[in-house]
């Protein structure tokens, strides 16, 4: 009789058996922590077929899911004074419109915060709810007041159940290189930005890069996106263990690129499920997309970098104590996301995440990894430490030392 100690098949049955424990305890904890809201009428849904019945100065609107280009060529024969007037009637659907011009995007969103503010205000004294959800209004109410002021350049936003939304740093129409970061697992309109734990959330994380970027190369024009325009998944539940959020988020990240303005290149920088969205995006992200940065990544849904179908440069980083690396790194029936992208026969540039700590660090300022990820964005590759010091990573890039 075969031992199993002896069988070169050991090390599956392990990783196996350990998945299947994972997924049991996801399974009784967090399966029905996905909040869904089946019969709520969304306010962006109701913007966008009022969109569909109107008209400006006599002339029919195009179809918001037109392409980009399209949309673009029809703001572009509006008169300033037409295009605000769009902006004020219809704030959601302008200013989650691919196409339409960027300063327009974010005065129309403003207008949409300030409206979804007063919802919440009126809310707080709604006596059909909780004390947990009063609570909950007020805190909704004052994000979207602070989101809501002059100089925040709100780029996406949905008020819908947890909400979504995506905020630029720098200038974006003029904008040589462009980052954008895209978060993961329990990202909503609440969690955007924090106060503590500052670079653990999108906000945190997009400032801290853009500033990276400017300190790696003073006087670039550079802009960041924090991107959390797709609905994450809410804890550590089968919903995190699937792909079902990032194959929406995937299409949402496609839209966002190829309507950004310009021909800039572009970088995504992946945090935790976030690298799933980008592995699940690669094949059909458009040639602009240069560069895709993993962290703390469970996965991207492709057993190489090879696999992902994209031209992109693949990069991981991952710190010595982050708790993703003891999850099971592969893919059984829909459950799990596949290959470990910092191993060797993954085919990723591995970077130095050297002083990051946790999960959550790798934006962190005075960290190998933040300062790695600005390198990347600038496109100044030679500058990129790979981890163990190898330059290895920095294999055929042209123009630097391991050329």
């Amino acid at each position: 009789m075969t031992s199993f100690d002896s069988s070169p098949q050991l090390g599956v049955w392990r990783a196996l058996l350990a998945l299947t424990v994972v997924f049991v305890m996801l399974a009784t904890t967090g399966w029905t922590a996905v909040r869904q809201h089946r019969g709520a009428a969304s306010p962006l849904e109701a913007t966008l077929s009022a969109w569909e019945r109107g008209r400006i100065d006599g002339r029919d609107l195009p179809d918001a899911d037109a392409p980009a280009a399209r949309l673009a060529q029809f703001f572009a024969s509006l008169t300033a004074h037409q295009s605000a007037r769009l902006a004020a009637r219809y704030p959601l659907a302008v200013g989650n419109m691919n196409g339409a011009p960027v300063e327009l995007r974010y005065t129309a969103n403003r207008i949409a915060l300030q409206q979804a503010r007063r919802i919440e205000r009126e809310r707080m004294h709604d006596d059909r709810l909780s004390p947990v959800g009063k609570q909950t209004a007020e805190r909704r109410m004052k994000r979207f007041g602070v989101m809501s002021r002059p100089h925040r350049q709100v780029l996406a936003f949905d008020p819908m159940g947890s909400g979504r939304m995506a905020e630029v740093f720098g200038d974006l129409p003029r904008a040589e290189r462009v980052s954008v970061v895209v978060p993961g697992v329990d990202t909503n309109v609440l969690t955007f930005e924090r106060t503590q734990r500052k670079y653990a959330a999108p906000v945190g994380m997009a400032q801290a890069l853009y500033g990276a970027e400017r300190k790696a190369r003073p006087g670039a024009r550079t802009a960041v996106i924090a991107w959390a325009d797709y609905t994450t998944p809410v804890g550590l539940g089968v919903d995190a263990a699937t792909s079902m959020r990032a194959d929406d988020g995937a299409i949402r990240l496609d839209s966002l690129v190829r309507a950004l303005p310009g021909r800039t290149p572009v970088a995504l920088y992946c945090h935790s499920y976030g690298s799933v969205v980008c592995g699940v995006a690669a094949h059909r992200l458009p040639p602009r997309v240069t560069d895709i940065a993993v962290a703390g990544s469970p996965g991207m849904r492709s057993d190489s970098a090879a696999g992902l179908g994209s031209r992109a440069r693949i990069w991981a980083a991952r710190d010595s104590d982050d708790w993703i690396q003891d999850v099971p790194h592969m893919e059984v029936g829909g459950l799990g996301h596949g290959a470990d992208p910092v191993s060797a026969g993954f085919g990723a540039r591995v970077v130095s995440a050297d002083r990051a700590r946790g999960h959550t660090g790798y934006f962190e300022p005075g960290t190998d990894s933040l300062s790695n990820f600005a390198e990347i964005g600038v496109g100044g590759y030679d500058g990129v430490r790979c981890a163990g010091g190898d330059p290895g990573c920095r294999e055929g890039i042209s123009g630097t030392a391991a050329a």
